[in-house]
């Protein structure tokens, strides 16, 4: 998940608003298929196309959801680095263990909105993701899915044109084209459920 700084401080800027917008039929339709485990981790491999660049930027790692209490993305592959992500704040860290990025609800205003929305792509969270994507899409088989999110409001739209998720009891990927014509595409893989985490999967997030 590598998203630009530029792109965080326009959200955090930007309050989330919730509206009570009208809940397809497909969207109550996938939650009916979705696994809703309190922890999830897995494997990831992110495949960025920028504009301009012939050949995609790879990388792969590890990642770690806890419903309770955030994100845990570790990056292994090309350079190692993490990223923490709360409703209170989002903490980014480079091999060396030195921070890159450092963003504090109590210092940016409407950074926890941020965070939400983030929170919210990760934990496939189809309600909050409501609020601020139009959400259409289709079944297939017996578990499987496919949706695209395009943005109901401006201040998203200015860093991401749409998105695409696809998956069963867990998401299988997600397709993010940028407004500036960057395209990432994530994919996950051993996906494991727990109802709690580890002592050292906590920590990571204090």
């Amino acid at each position: 998940m590598s998203t630009r700084r530029g792109a965080l401080l326009l959200l955090a800027a930007t309050p989330l608003v919730l509206r009570a917008e009208p809940v397809p039929a497909i969207v109550q339709q996938v939650r009916q298929r979705l696994a809703e485990a309190p922890v999830v981790r897995g494997e990831f491999e992110q495949r960025k196309t920028v504009k301009g660049f012939r050949n995609p930027l790879l990388s792969r790692g590890d990642f770690l959801v806890a419903r309770e209490r955030g994100v845990f993305w570790h990056t292994r592959e090309p350079f190692a680095s993490t990223l923490v992500l709360t409703r209170e704040r989002l903490l980014a860290r480079g091999a060396d263990g030195s921070v890159s990025t450092r963003l504090d609800a109590r210092e940016e205003p409407g950074l926890r909105s941020l965070n939400e929305l983030l929170f919210a792509l990760m934990a496939t969270d189809l309600a909050l993701l409501n609020q601020r994507f139009r959400i259409a899409g289709e079944l297939s088989g017996a578990e499987g899915w496919k949706l695209q999110l395009t943005p109901r409001d401006a201040a998203v739209a200015q860093w991401v044109a749409g998105i695409e998720l696809e998956g069963e009891r867990h998401v299988r990927s997600v397709r993010v084209a940028e407004a500036q014509g960057d395209l990432s595409l994530i994919r996950f893989s051993a996906i494991t459920t727990a109802n709690v985490l580890t002592r050292e999967e906590a920590a990571r997030f204090d």
